[in-house]
């Protein structure tokens, strides 16, 4: 960043900061290119070297699918790299079709979730605790601190049920249904709202022309 932006900050701060309460004080945080917010706690930021700063919108946990967090990485490039929210949507949509398609790699689908305890010890059938119970039958390992990695399949049963270990699964038996509506969706669902698309264009691959005017 040059030193003429920097000071410009500088003096912005010092401005704001001497009409505020005592004790309240607006610090310098950075510099960024381009900024997008869901809400105010929600937001993506990338800086002059293409870093990208997400804040509220992670997906940090294990029980979202390699999927799940490559589209959402993509959409936010999209948005922030490109200024191109008609891409992002083109993105979640190609994301959709593969999954109803079957053009996915089975490691894309695997959730991986840790056991707390051991897999008998839980009240609470969780998908994890079911496929670590199936495990065992199989004659694995599986104990309390194991990493439980499983894949949603098709079924009538409830999800829990449906969650199978990878090493008992084929790419063919997913159910993309889930991984849509459980996985990808909601990890975008409020990037595309605030874009001025609904899920239900998104899943139909209607087009919304004012998106245009975003940027």
């Amino acid at each position: 960043m040059n030193e003429e932006i920097l000071d410009n900050a500088q003096k912005f701060l010092q401005s704001v900061n001497k009409d505020l309460p005592e004790g309240m004080e607006l610090e310098y945080e950075g510099f960024f290119k381009r900024g997008f917010f869901v809400t105010k706690k929600r937001y993506a930021l990338i800086e002059e070297d293409n870093t990208i700063i997400v804040k509220g919108l992670e997906l940090v946990r294990r029980d979202w699918a390699p999927i799940t967090k490559k589209t959402q990485q993509k959409v936010l490039g999209a948005i922030l790299e490109e200024a191109s929210p008609k891409k992002a949507a083109e993105i979640i949509k190609s994301v959709i079709e593969d999954i109803k398609k079957g053009n996915v790699e089975l490691e894309d689908l695997v959730i991986h979730t840790q056991l707390t305890k051991g897999p008998y010890e839980y009240t609470q059938m969780a998908p994890h605790v079911l496929a670590a119970r199936k495990s065992i039958k199989k004659g694995r390992d599986v104990g309390r601190g194991s990493i439980i990695r499983y894949v949603v399949v098709k079924g009538r049963e409830p999800i829990s049920k449906r969650a199978e270990p990878i090493e008992d699964v084929d790419v063919s038996k997913y159910d993309p249904n889930y991984y849509i509506e459980n996985q990808v969706l909601p990890a975008v669902g409020r990037i595309i709202e605030a874009l001025g698309y609904s899920e239900e264009e998104i899943l139909h691959k209607e087009k919304q022309s004012s998106l245009d005017a975003f940027f």
